[in-house]
């Protein structure tokens, strides 16, 4: 063990791309669990577009991080201590640990993962949160059915990839919007979509119509703003629309760039939803049991952008809104 836990705490709200100045960075003893608890010292950590939503006063799905409070995060680690008869030391698990070096949790609050599976920072991506958002998103909000067109923004991120590739399992054909050239090429020649848009060189409302001559079944959203706008401009008849995210939006000083082309829904007979993962958890196991048999048999990829180094979590954070991540972002904490 190191001799101390080091901490990043929610110090400001963030005004747009959060500041390292909207961070406290703290040093503490490490913890010892009290009866019920493990001792889990961080290996990863997972960072996802929610983490800016989640620094944000006011009501959501799920209450705001505190000022002055360790910050939220998803993370993978092993068990350096346990008082509950259900982890050893040793284990492997994933958990909500936060921005820290170690996490003393009630062992309810963990789950173990084998790492003979997978690697383990596919816990933290197809495997973890952002598979199961996928799975649940795309197949009970989207209900595809064979020969849909799937439209996917956000399509190279760590939700986007793993949809398109469900959407193509189900017979489908995927179009993906991504930024740049190189992820357009990793959506189609890697993931096996069937076509990508380049929103930084194309423009999408043209080349959505293009892609889908006969419009969009399913779109499934992680974009938000004139994206959004652009899909429902070119919707099927009864076409499906997830609202999963709206990264474009999550930075915004002004208010936040709602549908204007929601007219759509009531001409196409569409339906457009939000969904929130959390709504799924009694049926996490279905879902991991799925991805995990399709990427054993080689039907689904997963890809992870590792990022290294515990003090460089402010910065490595904002990769998610640059567009620096090819995959699931991942901040490497310590060595497996």
């Amino acid at each position: 063990m190191t001799e101390t836990n080091r901490q990043f705490r929610l110090a400001a709200r963030p005004v747009g791309l959060p500041r390292r100045s909207d961070w406290q960075f703290t040093t503490e003893p490490i913890p010892g669990p009290a009866e019920g608890e493990v001792l889990v010292r961080t290996l990863y950590l997972s960072l996802d577009p929610a983490m800016r939503g989640w620094m944000n006063e006011g009501k959501s799905y799920i209450p705001p991080v505190e000022l002055g409070a360790v910050m939220r995060a998803g993370g993978a680690g092993r068990v350096v201590a346990s008082r509950h008869p259900g982890f050893a030391v040793g284990d492997t698990v994933t958990g909500s640990l936060g921005v820290q070096d170690y996490a003393c949790l009630p062992g309810k609050h963990l789950t173990r993962v084998e790492t003979r599976l997978a690697r383990l920072p596919v816990f933290l991506g197809t495997l973890g949160m952002p598979g199961m958002t996928a799975y649940f998103g795309l197949l009970e909000v989207g209900r595809p059915t064979p020969g849909d067109t799937v439209v996917v923004s956000g399509a190279a991120g760590a939700v986007g990839g793993v949809v398109g590739q469900i959407a193509k399992l189900k017979g489908c054909r995927v179009v993906g919007i991504a930024g740049g050239g190189d992820k357009c090429r990793y959506v189609v020649d890697e993931l096996g979509f069937d076509a990508a848009i380049d929103y930084k060189a194309e423009d999408v409302k043209v080349a959505l119509r293009r892609a889908c001559p006969k419009g969009i079944d399913v779109y499934f959203d992680n974009v938000g703003g004139d994206t959004l706008d652009d899909a429902l401009a070119n919707l099927a008849r009864h076409a499906r629309i997830v609202i999963c995210g709206a990264i474009s939006q999550y930075n915004n000083t002004t208010p936040v760039q709602g549908p204007r082309n929601y007219l759509s829904l009531l001409v196409n007979r569409a339906r457009m939803e939000g969904m929130v993962v959390f709504d799924y958890a009694d049926r996490y196991g279905e879902a991991v049991r799925d991805l995990a048999r399709w990427m054993a048999e080689g039907k689904l990829q997963s890809r992870e952008h590792v990022v290294e180094g515990f003090e460089s979590f402010p910065e490595a954070l904002l990769t998610l809104f640059s567009g620096g991540n090819l995959g699931k972002l991942v901040l490497k904490v310590a060595e497996e």
